[in-house]
């Protein structure tokens, strides 16, 4: 070998320890970025016409990812925030009504009603414990009345989320799109692709909790990608979801009614439903589970519960003073109720003004009779025995899907509070398995990116060949020094 291939050979190899040096700072530095793919140098033998060695080509850099694993774990990222956001839902539902153990709970105003009652059947005479009973009632709807306002304000939350979420949509697979013409250029000009990859690992990763989906390669560095529902979300070009806010829902707005927007793909409508949406399975899919069907089931639960307590003190059995078809103790809005308007009931039932001095009726009614025009025997406690008996009376709820098994007012909330609890259970164990999941992928992420202990050991072998080659400058220098001096 001539002294002119032993240094240009020399200086290849300087060429490719410096890169490859530069790659393994490269991959430290972003051990803990997430979407980076591990870099790796591509080497191959260089040679003359005559098919002499002539040192090392650089022909390239290997992005190297596990894409199995990568798809694996966005789709667990989709079903882990399906699942919780619908065990917060659940838990956040509890809340609402309260368990037993907690004073402000429905079951605890209803207990606390009921004790009013008899408390006041003791002593009819007594002006307290009549206005006991009053305040109590009006904790009670008050209760059902906040309980009903605050399952509409998790619908137009869960409402305002599907916007937000549909336009990180878009502009995700926008940037999937750009990126892609974007690589598919740089592949064909022959030039490192790989921080190309990475940000379009990174847009996918920003939606893949959104809606699960799956890449498919489509060649020249060109990603496709489909929902696991079946929907094409990029294929060349971007789809374009489509979704019109309502921004404000009461309880007679419904999805199938016309008064909420569903989910258009280029214009063409999609089902939104569980278990039958193309776009389904994320927290975009969880979100339309709690606006048009887990929150309207509580609502119409809650009006189930209120319908029980109206019909239990409208029942013409209970206080023959009221005139037939009056209002009791309960009204709707102040007016007797009607099976045919039990929507949103929880949110207009009120205690019946007539029994109620702040609003020109008298505390003496709930002893003597709403429709009494004058006071009674001041130690009668015929009504107020009455009353409590409606109370613990069962009863089989008319609505609401309970099981068809009488109970009692208390009964029934229990009842309602045990199905929401179990609710919360399942769901809650559905979270915890795809967390499990999650983290499983994640670590087998983790372990397939860059190890630092490995990298490390890489940089001491570049080292030693940069330090071979530039050895092998030194003494080709050295010769010609020689040569000179001759």
């Amino acid at each position: 070998m001539t002294i002119t291939g032993s240094l240009a050979n020399a200086l290849s190899g300087l060429t490719a320890a410096s890169r490859a040096a530069e790659l393994v700072s490269s991959n430290v530095a972003n051990s803990m970025t997430p979407g980076y793919g591990r870099r790796e140098i591509s080497l191959a033998a260089r040679h003359i016409g005559d098919g002499t060695p002539a040192g090392v080509n650089v022909t390239g850099v290997r992005r190297e990812v596990d894409m199995g694993i990568v798809q694996d774990r966005c789709l667990a990222d989709a079903a882990v925030g399906h699942d919780s956001a619908l065990a917060g839902f659940h838990r956040d539902l509890e809340a609402i009504l309260g368990t037993p153990d907690s004073a402000g709970s429905l079951s605890g105003h209803l207990a606390r009603f009921e004790a009013s009652l008899i408390e006041a059947t003791s002593r009819p005479d007594s002006q307290a414990r009549l206005a006991a009973v009053l305040q109590s009632a009006q904790d009670v709807v008050g209760k059902l009345n906040r309980a009903s306002d605050a399952v509409q304000d998790i619908r137009m939350k869960a409402d305002a989320a599907i916007g937000t979420q549909v336009r990180q949509i878009n502009d995700g697979l926008g940037r999937v799109e750009n990126l892609n013409y974007e690589i598919k250029e740089a592949l064909a000009r022959g030039q490192d692709a790989s921080p190309l990859l990475d940000q379009r690992q990174q847009a996918i990763d920003s939606i893949s909790a959104i809606v699960p989906m799956k890449q498919v390669n489509r060649g020249h560095g060109m990603i496709a990608l489909f929902s696991t529902g079946g929907a094409i979300l990029l294929d060349g070009r971007a789809a374009t979801v489509g979704f019109s806010p309502a921004g404000v829902i009461v309880p007679e707005m419904t999805r199938a009614g016309g008064a909420l927007s569903g989910l258009t793909v280029n214009g063409f409508a999609v089902g939104t439903g569980p278990g039958r949406s193309p776009l389904g399975g994320g927290t975009l899919g969880a979100a339309f589970e709690l606006r048009d069907r887990l929150a309207p089931e509580a609502q119409t639960r809650l009006d189930a519960v209120a319908r029980d307590l109206v019909a239990r003190f409208q029942d013409p059995g209970v206080d023959p003073s009221r005139a037939p078809g009056a209002a009791g103790l309960f009204t709707d809005s102040g007016a007797a109720f009607s099976s045919v308007d039990e929507v949103a009931l929880s949110a207009r039932i009120e205690v019946n003004a007539r029994a109620d001095p702040g609003r020109g009726g008298a505390l003496w009614r709930l002893r003597d009779g709403l429709g009494a025009a004058v006071p009674g025997t001041a130690g009668n406690s015929a009504l107020l025995r009455d009353l409590t008996d409606a109370l613990g009376n069962e009863r089989v709820p008319a609505s609401g899907g309970f099981l068809g098994v009488a109970r009692s007012a208390n009964g029934l909330t229990a009842d309602f509070l045990s199905l929401v609890s179990a609710a919360r259970l399942h769901a809650e164990g559905a979270q915890s398995f795809s967390v499990a999941q999650q983290d499983s992928l994640t670590e087998a992420e983790l372990n397939a990116g860059v190890d630092t202990d490995h990298e490390m050991q890489k940089l001491m072998l570049i080292e030693q060949a940069y330090a071979a080659n530039a050895r092998v400058i030194t003494t080709v220098d050295a010769m010609l020094d020689a040569l000179m001096s001759l």
